[in-house]
């Protein structure tokens, strides 16, 4: 199928030159080859590209491409999704842009002029400059441990990976390369690490927190804690959304950090959530107070009647809250308890899924009101939440067959 033949020449100058050069023929009829210096190096192709003519994976360009023209082209073709909103936003594009110009294929002039975010971490050890030929389960694994032994967490990590998953992935749908990589490189860390038992405000921080702020922004912070929604989602809620007979709120959009919206990020994120007597009562009256009041109109607008920016949002109106507490402690600590713990908006939405079920509904309730993908999900980061008094009468029980 393949055949190794010795070459020697006389270059211009007068010196002798041998190697070594691999000819076969692909799969579509078309003549290959590849020079080497020894014959070593191309024997070992030489059985290498057999095996992968066999298989029926040879792919020409993957002897040729690197990783990084492939991964340029990768974004080039998420900037045209996310531009005609083909379930791709700039959102999604920034942080594959992310990850390739910072880990993937590293961009020493990235940061040039201005001030590396606290939070990332230099790296200058990527695979950008590896034909896709070269790059084999092994190297995506020694990239991974690069990444690792330079701080970066067990959580980044996988999403990184998960980013060169979707670029070999295109690549294969470019005829570039007929097998993943990185598929299968698994990411593992200590048992402390990654995702962490979710432990939610209590019911007391939360009724401080919203008996601290002004009229209008309690009636946010009281809706967000009570149905669980996302930021996206609260930011993008209009009025028509919201069904006052029935007492309930369909969620069916969110908003981007850049302003674009869309459906939610999956179709278990479209959902009714049921609404208690006395939030319907505080949107009513905030209705009655708000300017706009329109089936299209945003419920929450910022002061032009558009999105309000949830950064501006935590920083202007949220975090201050915590502010004030504290002040209020420090003015008169035997009659103003500490404040709380400070946490963050989406300490919200588990607050509220705590309450639900702490109120005793179902799992598979729980997930539908969360709008979880999964029964899975749900149980991932909210099982350790769900006891029982069935659970120790279990118990009970067992122990009692054992101790007489």
């Amino acid at each position: 199928m393949a055949s190794v033949r010795k070459r020697k020449w006389t270059t211009a100058t007068g010196e002798a030159r041998t190697a070594f050069a691999v000819d076969f023929v692909d799969a579509n009829g078309a003549r290959q080859r590849r020079q080497f210096a020894t014959r070593r190096e191309a024997d070992a192709f030489r059985v290498e590209i057999e095996g992968q003519l066999r298989a029926g994976t040879f792919r020409a360009d993957a002897g040729r491409v690197t990783l990084s023209a492939v991964a340029d082209e990768f974004l080039v073709h998420c900037e045209g999704r996310a531009r005609r909103h083909e379930r791709m936003t700039l959102k999604n594009y920034a942080v594959y842009e992310g990850h390739v110009r910072n880990y993937i294929c590293p961009d020493p002039t990235r940061f040039e002029g201005r001030t590396r975010p606290r939070r990332l971490r230099a790296f200058s050890e990527g695979l950008g400059g590896l034909r896709l030929a070269q790059l084999t389960a092994r190297r995506v694994g020694e990239f991974r441990d690069r990444l690792r032994e330079a701080g970066v967490s067990v959580v980044t990590t996988r999403k990184i990976l998960g980013t060169l998953q979707l670029i070999l992935a295109f690549a294969i749908s470019r005829d570039h390369v007929a097998t993943n990589a990185a598929r299968g490189v698994k990411v593992i860390g200590r048992r402390d690490e990654g995702a962490r038992r979710i432990v939610p405000p209590s019911k007391e921080d939360v009724r401080r927190l919203i008996a601290a702020a002004d009229e209008d922004f309690r009636v946010e912070l009281v809706f967000a804690s009570a149905s669980g929604v996302r930021a996206g989602e609260l930011h993008a809620l209009r009025w028509r959304h919201i069904d006052f007979e029935a007492g309930e709120v369909r969620i069916e959009t969110r908003v981007d950090a850049y302003g674009e919206e869309d459906v939610t990020k999956t179709a278990a994120g479209m959902r009714t959530v049921p609404l208690a007597a006395s939030v319907v009562t505080a949107l009513k009256a905030w209705k009655l107070r708000s300017r706009r009041k329109g089936a299209d109109d945003l419920v929450f607008p910022n002061r032009r009647g558009w999105y309000t920016c949830h950064d501006n949002m935590v920083k202007r109106k949220f975090a201050p809250l915590f502010d004030r507490l504290t002040a209020a402690h420090a003015a008169d600590p035997a009659a103003v308890p500490p404040p709380p713990a400070r946490f963050n908006w989406h300490a919200l939405r588990h607050f509220a899924i705590s309450c639900w079920i702490d109120a005793g509904l179902s799992p598979k309730t729980v997930q539908t009101f969360a709008g979880h993908s999964s029964l899975q999900v749900t149980m991932d980061r909210y099982g350790h939440l769900f006891r029982s008094d069935d659970h120790r009468k279990a118990m009970d029980l067992i122990a009692a067959e054992l101790v007489h």
